[in-house]
């Protein structure tokens, strides 16, 4: 039997949802380890040897170590592309090239926007800080300018990729997941005729689901 990879990382973290979400997709075993981040764990120089920057996810498959949430995903659709979604990274060149174009989108327009909102709305009060007015307008706007993006292209595809649930909609799942359901911004994205009917096909599939019950356990 197979030995299965490992997860470090708590699942509340969206970084981690996103490898863990690829991983039952692609119907790949899995452990996850927890690591206690308010007690510093991710700073330890044992934790230094998988992950150098000292944050989470930190991953590793068998004597392979990876760091990087979208890194990590490629790698498990690469590495076990016959197991579970077989086309969740594309099946031929142009497939891979559209989704890699939506997964940079996400990472370098949708991202950074999303992430201060989650950070601001979500964590910050949870953790005593004080929020960021100017921030979080600031970057509402820059959020709402990319999803009027998304909106046109959802109007001409199911999903972002194509006609088929991808990888690059699957990256959107965790800061999406906070900003509708733990936030006043989900108008964002339900107001949105496409984008809306998006998150709710996307937010709706078994893996994801699986995800914030894991969530829900470690909280």
């Amino acid at each position: 039997m197979a030995t299965p990879v490992k997860v470090h990382g708590p699942p509340l973290s969206t970084a981690v949802s996103r490898v863990l979400a690829c991983l039952i997709e692609k119907d790949v075993q899995f452990q996850l380890i927890p690591v206690n981040m308010s007690k510093g764990e991710h700073k330890s120089s044992d934790f230094h040897k998988i992950q150098p920057f000292g944050q989470v996810p930190a991953f590793q498959d068998e004597s392979t170590s990876l760091f990087e949430s979208r890194a990590i995903c490629r790698y498990v659709c690469e590495k076990y592309a016959e197991k579970g979604n077989k086309g969740l990274y594309g099946s031929n060149p142009l497939a891979k090239a559209s989704i890699d174009q939506w997964l940079e989108a996400e990472g370098q327009s949708f991202n950074p926007p999303s992430s201060v909102l989650v950070f601001q709305l979500a964590f910050a009060p949870r953790m005593k800080i004080k929020q960021d007015q100017s921030l979080i307008n600031q970057n509402h706007d820059k959020l709402a300018k990319v999803l009027e993006v998304y909106e046109k292209r959802l109007g001409e595809s199911r999903f972002l990729a194509g006609d088929e649930f991808s990888l690059a909609d699957l990256s959107h799942l965790p800061n999406t997941h906070y900003l509708v359901n733990a936030t006043d911004r989900g108008e964002l994205f339900t107001s949105k005729k496409n984008v809306g009917r998006w998150w709710a096909e996307i937010s709706s599939r078994d893996s994801w689901k699986k995800v914030v019950d894991m969530q829900k356990h470690s909280s």
